[in-house]
């Protein structure tokens, strides 16, 4: 285990958090989550009782809060914002304020903390749309929505707190899948693997858009990993993550073959395709992860729809075609946070 001992992750009871703070507490971190726990307060009620885990109900603008957090801890991973185009369009000034306007306080009040490692959660959407075979970390950032856009004006922020004690390094996850206590049907292979379960009809818009994966258990393992690894590695650097870059299309017959095999005989998925005003299509490179960190992902498209399908058959979600709490915007919409 590395010498920082202590990891606040912010957003940890959303639905990358909810899988990433367990793997941390079975490595032997002291854990605290700041959270405003907007999609249930007991997405992580399996571990409430452990006593590594510290379980901070908050909003990260609060800068009296976030100092009282940090207070102690070796390393922060930032995953909470406002996530997705639609839901950060909701309310752009409220989306503005939480993802980029509170990111700096953030930083700096976690290298005056003494925090040692800073891991940034920032998105593969950056590069909005490319025909470049293979979009490297190099590669323009040419975002087509604030919510892309702010994600990416966040990443010269943190550089610019980069120094020998305090290293930061910027991950772009692609698309992430897959099975989490705090589950979300509004990500592309997700909303997919429910529609195909539920409905046995797949509706796809465009299909021809190009996008990358990668399963939830991949990310955070990764994250983990960057907990470990020696400074000089990781320091001011910036790394896509990913593994499939498929089309729209293409994940839908993914999903349609997988699930089809559990239906019985005779029983179909249908498959609709109708034109889409979404354009976002890229093709990211993730040699430099490979390369330089030896991470590889190990998790397919078809492991986080065979995920799905099992928690479906164990009853894991209540009514997951309508229930506000698997959908970003419509939990938004409810709460109507200020």
């Amino acid at each position: 285990m590395s010498e920082l001992k202590i990891v606040l992750v912010t957003g940890g009871a959303g639905y990358v958090g909810c899988v990433l703070v367990p793997k941390l507490l079975d490595k032997g971190y002291k854990v605290k989550i700041l959270d405003l726990y907007m999609y249930g307060e007991d997405v992580l009620d399996a571990y409430k009782d452990n006593p590594n885990l510290e379980q901070i109900k908050g909003d990260m603008r609060d800068q009296e809060l976030l100092e009282k957090s940090l207070a102690g801890c070796d390393a922060v991973i930032h995953l909470a914002c406002i996530s997705n185009d639609p839901t950060f369009e909701l309310n752009p000034n409220l989306s503005k304020s939480i993802n980029f306007d509170a990111f700096e306080p953030l930083v700096k009040i976690s290298k005056e903390y003494g925090v040692k490692r800073f891991i940034y959660a920032s998105t593969c959407s950056v590069y909005g749309i490319s025909d470049a075979p293979e979009v490297t970390e190099d590669h323009p950032l040419v975002p087509i929505t604030d919510y892309n856009k702010y994600k990416g004006l966040c990443e010269p922020v943190l550089l610019k707190y980069q120094s020998p004690e305090f290293t930061t390094v910027i991950i772009r996850p692609a698309t992430v899948c897959g099975y989490s206590p705090r589950q979300r049907f509004d990500l592309s292979v997700n909303i997919l693997t429910n529609h195909a379960y539920n409905n046995h009809l797949i509706k796809v818009f465009g299909g021809a858009q190009t996008r990358p994966n990668i399963h939830i258990e991949d990310i955070t393992d990764l994250y983990v990993m960057l907990l470990d690894l020696p400074d000089e590695q990781i320091a001011g650097k910036t790394f896509n993550a990913g593994f499939q870059n498929r089309s729209i299309a293409d994940i839908a017959e993914i999903v349609r073959s997988v699930v089809s095999e559990k239906l019985p005989e005779g029983e179909e998925i249908a498959l609709e395709t109708t034109p889409s005003d979404d354009p976002r299509s890229y093709h990211i490179s993730s040699a430099k992860i490979n390369r330089e960190l030896n991470f590889i992902p190990k998790h397919t498209i078809e492991d986080a729809v065979e995920d799905l399908m099992k928690a479906f058959e164990e009853g894991k979600y209540e009514d997951s075609m309508n229930n506000t709490q698997y959908f970003n915007i419509k939990t938004m919409q409810d709460i109507n946070l200020q």
